[in-house]
């Protein structure tokens, strides 16, 4: 904010923020790059409940958050709709360990929701919540990433939600060189401009549940869902 005001004949872009949210009050020269996650993470809700519906037993899955945040809560929004969407009596239960940091936190929390018959666990905690994939790995429940594609964790990673940062930068960068970028808004990165994206895939997964997941990706670009952004 300092330096935009500074260097007004410069363009700036902040990464996972809103220009409407303070210090920036618009500046004219900033740009906020923002996430569909909720898209993305509705497509995933939509799989984990599926998964848990196939393995029989209580129909529970769960999200890990680290502190309650819009930029938390939009995921795990898109989640719980997604999962209700594809498996109506699905249970969604949702924690937060106040931190982003400390993986025996988030690893607390996720042993208490498997303990309550949770078969999915989805972390939105950044590093905090490599513990709570960490205790669906120790209790051969099946984690899901965050962010960046952590299929790389082992086997028990069912998927990730995957957001584009490498994308919504290349598109900034793109309409500075177009003329196009537009300082004062946010530029939203969702589905159809590739802003969110799903990770790999546990080869477990049925292919008549990926084929529902694309249905839903269609109907969340055409616009005929609505993925909720706030729980």
């Amino acid at each position: 904010n300092t330096a935009a005001k500074r260097y007004t004949d410069s363009n700036f872009a902040i990464i996972d923020y809103s220009v409407n949210a303070p210090p920036f009050a618009k500046n004219p020269n900033v740009q906020g790059l923002t996430f569909a996650t909720n898209e993305n993470s509705y497509m995933i809700g939509c799989l984990a409940a599926l998964m848990a519906e196939k393995q029989g037993g209580r129909q529970v899955i769960s999200a890990v958050g680290g502190i309650k945040l819009p930029t938390v809560d939009i995921f795990i929004a898109g989640y719980q709709a997604g999962a209700k969407e594809c498996v109506p009596a699905t249970r969604v239960l949702v924690g937060y360990s106040q931190d982003f940091v400390a993986q025996d936190k988030c690893k607390e929390i996720a042993l208490n929701q498997i303990a309550q018959g949770s078969q999915v666990v989805f972390q939105v905690a950044g590093g905090c919540g490599l513990g709570a994939l960490d205790a669906a790995k120790q209790r051969d429940k099946w984690g899901i990433g965050v962010d960046r594609d952590q299929s790389s964790l082992g086997p028990h990673i069912l998927t990730s939600a995957v957001k584009r940062v490498d994308q919504s930068v290349f598109l900034a960068s793109k309409s500075v060189v177009d003329g196009e970028f537009k300082g004062g808004t946010d530029a939203v990165f969702d589905l159809e401009n590739e802003g969110v994206a799903i990770g790999k895939m546990s080869p477990e997964v049925p292919q008549e549940f990926i084929d529902r997941m694309n249905e839903i990706k269609e109907r969340l670009i055409s616009g005929e869902l609505t993925a909720p952004s706030t729980l």
